[in-house]
C-alpha cells in the first residue's frame, strides 16, 4: 500500500530480475526434463537427465557451470516484463478496491498473471530455446541453435514476423494465471499455518520461506501441466507458415502429450517446478517488499 501502480512496475521488475538470477538454474534443468522424450512412450528413449540433482549434474558436464545459467538474459528480461506487469496491474486493482471484495485477490492475481505473460511471451519463447540447446549427446527436444539472446529475436522476426514472436502464449497465458491464482489462493494460509504450528517465529523470513514451499505443492501440482505444455508449444519446430510441426495448439499438445507419454508426461520436471516455487515466490515478495519500503 501507499506506492503509486507506476512505481510497482518498475519495483516488481526488479525484484523478479533478483529472484531469476538465484533460481535461474533450476529453470534450465525443468525445460531440459520437460522435453526428454518427447511424444514417446515411457522407456523408449535414453534420459541424459534423471531427476534434479543428476539433471543438474548432467548440465554441468555437458556445459559447464556456466551452462545452469543458460537463457539468463532472456529470463531476466521475461521476468522483468511480466512481474513488471503483473505488479503494477495488481496494484492497480489495489487502488480501485477490487481485491477487498470476497475472491477479489484471487481474480486479480490471476489477471495481472494473464497480462503479465502475454507481455513477456517473446522473451519467454526465446528463454526456452537457448535452455534447451546443448550437445547433440544429451540434447533433447528441438534445437534452434540461436547465438545469443539478440540472435534469437532477429530470427525469429525474420522468419515469422511479429507474430512469430508470440507464438506459444496460449500455453502462457493460462499457465501464469493459474499459477498465480493457485499461489495467492494458498501462500498466506500456508504461511499462517506453519506459524499457528509454532515451527518458526511468527513474522520470520522462515516461517515465510516455509510457508511458501508449503503452498509451492498446491501451486506445482495445479501448474505443472500447463508449464510442460508451455515448453512444449514454444519449443517446437515450425513451418514456414509459423505453425507448429508438432502441435497445433493448447488442446492438442495436452492430447498428444497424454495419449502418447501417459498422464505422468504432464508431470515432467514438476521436481525442478516444486523447488523453484518456493524461493523463487519468497524472493520475489522479498525484494518487492524491501523495494517498495526503501
Amino acid at each position: 500500500g501507499g506506492v503509486p501502480p507506476v512505481i510497482d512496475l518498475a519495483l516488481g521488475a526488479a525484484a523478479g530480475c533478483l529472484a531469476c538470477v538465484l533460481t535461474n538454474p533450476l529453470e534450465v534443468v525443468k525445460t531440459r526434463l520437460q522435453l526428454q522424450g518427447e511424444l514417446q512412450p515411457p522407456g523408449t528413449y535414453p534420459r541424459p537427465y534423471r531427476g534434479v540433482l543428476r539433471a543438474v549434474a548432467a548440465v554441468c558436464r555437458a556445459d559447464g557451470l556456466r551452462g545452469l545459467q543458460k537463457g539468463l538474459a532472456a529470463g531476466l528480461l521475461y521476468q522483468g516484463l511480466m512481474n513488471g506487469v503483473r505488479f503494477y496491474c495488481y496494484s492497480c486493482a489495489e487502488d480501485v478496491g477490487w481485491t477487498g471484495y470476497p475472491g477479489g485477490t484471487v481474480a486479480a492475481g490471476a489477471v495481472a498473471g494473464a497480462v503479465g505473460a502475454f507481455v513477456g511471451s517473446p522473451a519467454y519463447l526465446v528463454k526456452t530455446h537457448l535452455q534447451a540447446q546443448t550437445l547433440g549427446a544429451v540434447a533433447v527436444g528441438h534445437q534452434h541453435n540461436h547465438e545469443n539472446i539478440w540472435g534469437a529475436f532477429r530470427s525469429i522476426y525474420q522468419q515469422h514476423g511479429v507474430v512469430g514472436l508470440w507464438r506459444g502464449v496460449t500455453g502462457a497465458v493460462p499457465r501464469v494465471a493459474v499459477g498465480s491464482a493457485a499461489q495467492l489462493a494458498t501462500f498466506t494460509s500456508a504461511r499462517d499455518w506453519v506459524c499457528q504450528h509454532q515451527w518458526f517465529g511468527e513474522g520470520s523470513w522462515a516461517a515465510v520461506l516455509a510457508g511458501g514451499m508449503v503452498s509451492g505443492v498446491a501451486v506445482a501440482l495445479t501448474m505443472t501441466p500447463l508449464d510442460v505444455v508451455s515448453t512444449r508449444l514454444y519449443n517446437q519446430p515450425v513451418e514456414a507458415d509459423g505453425t507448429g510441426k508438432l502441435y497445433r495448439g493448447f488442446v492438442d499438445c495436452i492430447v498428444q502429450i497424454s495419449s502418447r507419454e501417459g498422464l505422468l508426461g504432464l508431470y515432467k520436471g514438476i521436481g525442478a517446478v516444486y523447488l523453484r516455487l518456493g524461493p523463487h515466490t519468497v524472493l520475489s515478495l522479498f525484494f518487492w517488499d524491501e523495494l517498495r519500503k526503501m
